[in-house]
């Protein structure tokens, strides 16, 4: 067990020695918006809508489509809405 912790606390160690992953931090915990944390919040975004588009799929046309091709079909179609949405209320919030 221990020699899974072992690269995962050397990782640890060398990112906090790094000053511009400090600074990612540093951004993300004050709520300051620059192109990673932007990058980053459209990532988490994403992920989620991924998940939810695929929850919906299958709660919409299960049974109609099949469980699986409605979860891939909804999947698709989660983040279609969410990204550009989620590019608008970024942009509003760092230059208003």
């Amino acid at each position: 067990m221990s020699d899974l912790f072992n690269p995962i606390h050397r990782l640890m160690i060398d990112l906090e020695g790094m000053s511009s992953f400090q600074i990612f931090v540093s951004d993300l915990s004050t709520g300051e918006i620059t192109i990673l944390t932007a990058i980053f919040w459209l990532g988490v975004a994403s992920g989620i809508s991924i998940i939810a588009g695929a929850i919906g799929g299958i709660w919409l046309a299960g049974k109609d489509l099949g469980y699986r091709l409605a979860a891939m079909i909804g999947g698709l179609f989660g983040p279609a809405g969410v990204i550009p949405a989620v590019i608008i209320g970024l942009a509003i919030l760092k230059f208003a």
